[in-house]
Formats: C-alpha cells, sequence, structure tokens
C-alpha cells in the first residue's frame, strides 16, 4: 500500500497535516493518569472510566488488529487582532465564539472525509480493512499521537503546534489493520523561555507540566460544564460564550503565521450568520426552538439553549452595559431554565441600577427554585 498515495487523497480531502504512526501505548501516559488523579478533569467523568484509560494506555484495545494509525489535521480560520466579523450591533452587547466553532460542526465534516479516506484505502488495497476514526470522541491521547507522527510539538498551552502554521488546527486518527511506515517523532520543544500563554490566562488554567485544569478552563465552564459556572470565576470569563482562543492567540507561532496560512481554510468552517461575534441580547430571547433551528449544524448546539443562555447572561454582566438590562430582567423573571434565571440574576447585579434592583426584588417574592434564590439574594447584596 502506498503511503504517498493515501497522503496525497488526505490532502484532496482537506487535511493539511498527515502522518502515521505505531499503534504502540503512549510513552507519557503517567501525566494523563496524574491529571486524572488530581481531578484536572472535573465533571467529564468519561474520562476516567477504567475501559477508557486502559485504551488510551494502548489503541489496539481498540482495534486488535491495528498496525497504524493516521493523524490528519484541518486548519480552521484564525482570528486576527481586531476582527470585527458582524455589523449592526454595538460590539459592547456581542460576545465571543472561539474559531473552530464559527461554522460547521467538525465532528460532521471529519466524519465525511474520513470515510472517504478509508473506503480510497480499501480500494487501492482491493478489499475490506478494519477500521476506526475518531476525532476527539475517542479514547485516544491524540495530541500525543501527533507528536509521535511528527505533526509537532505540544506547547505550554497544551495545543498540538506545527512549526510551519502554528496550532489553529483540529485533529483525528485512523486506525488501521494496514501496516504503513510510520513518521519519525517531534522531538523538537519550540516554546522555549516563552510562558505568554500562561501570563494570559483569564483565569490562571494552564500548568506548568503543559496541562489545564479544566474545572478553571473558560472552554470547559462555557461548554462541557452543565450547572452552574461557579460565581468567583464569571467576571474571569469576559465575553467569551463557548470556548476560547486567548492562549493561541497570543502564542508566537500563531501571531508569526496568523497572516499567512498556507491555504485559504475550508469552506465548511466560514462563519455563520451573528459569528463570530454573536448578539447576546438577542441570544436570551432564544427559545429552545429558535437555539435548535440557529445552531442545527453548529457546534454551539454541544451547549444546548440553557447553556448558550447562562454563558450570554454572564458575557452582558461582564460588558456591564446598562442597555442589557432590560434582556436580563426578562430573563429573571421568565426563562424556563433555573440555570439561566440564576446567571441573568447574577448579571444584574453587576449592572446595577433601579431597573435591576426592581427586578431583583420582584423575583426574590415570585421565584421558587432553591438556587435561584440564592442567585438573587447575592445579586442584591452585590
Amino acid at each position: 500500500m502506498s503511503r504517498q498515495k493515501i497522503e496525497a487523497q488526505a490532502r484532496r480531502l482537506g487535511f493539511q497535516l498527515f502522518g502515521v504512526t505505531t499503534p504502540d501505548p503512549p510513552p507519557h501516559l503517567e501525566v494523563y493518569d496524574g491529571w486524572l488523579e488530581a481531578g484536572r478533569h472535573a465533571e467529564m467523568a468519561y474520562l476516567a472510566t477504567e475501559r477508557a484509560r486502559q485504551r488510551r494506555a494502548d489503541p489496539r484495545l481498540i482495534l486488535p488488529e491495528c498496525r497504524s494509525i493516521l493523524v490528519l489535521g484541518m486548519q480552521y480560520p484564525q482570528p486576527l487582532p481586531g476582527d470585527r466579523l458582524n455589523s449592526g450591533v454595538s460590539d459592547e452587547l456581542r460576545g465571543r465564539v472561539a474559531a473552530y466553532a464559527w461554522g460547521e460542526d467538525y465532528h460532521n465534516v471529519f466524519a465525511e472525509r474520513m470515510q472517504a479516506l478509508v473506503a480510497f484505502i480499501e480500494a487501492e488495497v482491493g478489499a475490506p480493512i478494519s477500521n476506526r476514526w475518531y476525532t476527539d470522541t475517542g479514547p485516544l491521547l491524540e495530541r500525543e499521537l501527533a507528536q509521535r507522527a511528527g505533526l509537532g510539538w505540544i506547547g505550554k498551552n497544551t495545543c498540538l503546534i506545527d512549526p510551519e502554521r502554528g496550532s489553529y488546527y483540529l485533529l483525528a486518527e485512523v486506525l488501521l489493520s494496514v501496516e504503513l511506515e510510520p513518521d519519525q517523532a517531534f522531538t523538537f520543544d519550540r516554546c522555549g523561555s516563552c510562558t505568554r500563554c500562561l501570563e494570559a490566562c483569564p483565569t490562571a488554567c494552564i500548568l506548568p507540566d503543559r496541562t489545564i485544569d479544566s474545572r478553571r478552563c473558560i472552554s470547559y465552564l462555557t461548554i462541557e460544564l452543565k450547572g452552574p459556572i461557579p460565581s468567583d470565576l464569571r467576571p474571569l470569563i469576559g465575553d467569551w460564550v463557548f470556548g476560547c482562543d486567548i492562549c493561541q492567540q497570543v502564542c508566537p507561532w500563531n501571531v508569526r503565521f496568523a497572516q499567512h496560512q498556507d491555504q485559504p481554510p475550508d469552506p465548511a468552517f466560514f462563519p455563520f450568520p451573528d459569528l463570530p461575534r454573536p448578539d447576546l441580547v438577542e441570544a436570551l430571547s432564544l427559545t429552545s426552538q429558535a437555539f435548535n433551528r440557529k445552531f442545527k449544524n453548529s457546534p454551539l448546539k454541544r451547549a444546548k439553549r440553557r447553556g448558550y443562555l447562562r454563558n450570554a447572561a454572564v458575557a452582558l454582566g461582564n460588558l456591564g452595559v446598562p442597555v442589557a438590562a432590560s434582556a436580563l430582567a426578562q430573563a429573571v423573571l421568565s426563562d424556563p431554565e433555573p440555570l439561566v434565571r440564576g446567571h441573568a440574576a447574577w448579571a444584574l447585579g453587576r449592572i446595577g441600577g433601579e431597573l435591576a434592583s426592581a427586578t431583583l426584588s420582584l423575583a426574590l417574592q415570585n421565584e421558587t427554585d432553591v438556587y435561584v434564590l440564592e442567585e438573587i439574594r447575592q445579586a442584591l447584596h452585590h
């Protein structure tokens, strides 16, 4: 089987990064185990199951016939300093969305193309082959596999960094029962003494051992966390409503290549309407049906309506714009989700003013949910 033919087909399918590694156990597994033991995976319990841990330790447990692993990377649009891609609504009423989530859900994009790549390989071999493919959905340490496949190094911000293109990449893996010559691992650490990502992180979630404390990470808090955002972390989230790019935006490897990606990002990742800076007041008015319709093929759907509106309320509280008080008041008094009512109350407390005070006082009399009542009391004493 010609590795060159597979690589050429992968590039035709839109994967700018291509590497091959073996299914051998990852060399830095103890770092991952230590991360789990410290509880830094937060509420993502699926990462810590015995089955998941065993499979990350040995990819052959996923596919016993596995002889090679393809590691693929697809570039997505890189935000530039001062990007303003929306118009018609003041920036003071807009949030921010991580760049990978501006367009189509990459899980859908990758699935179709990895299936096409496997079909191509089977046609070349002339027979069906055993395979499994994933894009951050499987029990694999994918950045470690990518480093071993020669695609870059794992930076201090925990992202895989390609020395020629930076880190704005989504990764995928294809486990194959076909033996291919593996690439040389990327063994250089080109972060050097730079600590810009650690210094720029608003919540100080980036740790010295190149791991992240998910419990403090803005991406975790705005996407994976299903309940209330800890009140001490809310002011640090700023105007992010889905994910965060700060540790990538300050990375010199991205700044250096920001203006000249080797080719335009795939059209699938072009921004949807109202992205990358969504209207936060409009967000608070979304019904469940409107939310599902608006984000049907978007990664933002993953946060669900209650999570997205929770995040929008926090962002408006942090922006502190009095004109947002009316929309927040409506959310406090009538949103069907306690999670949204509670965070809208917090935001009103941050904004202050007569409308905020009157709304919170009224809500205190009518609210029945224990969690929301506590948020209202805290907001009244802000």
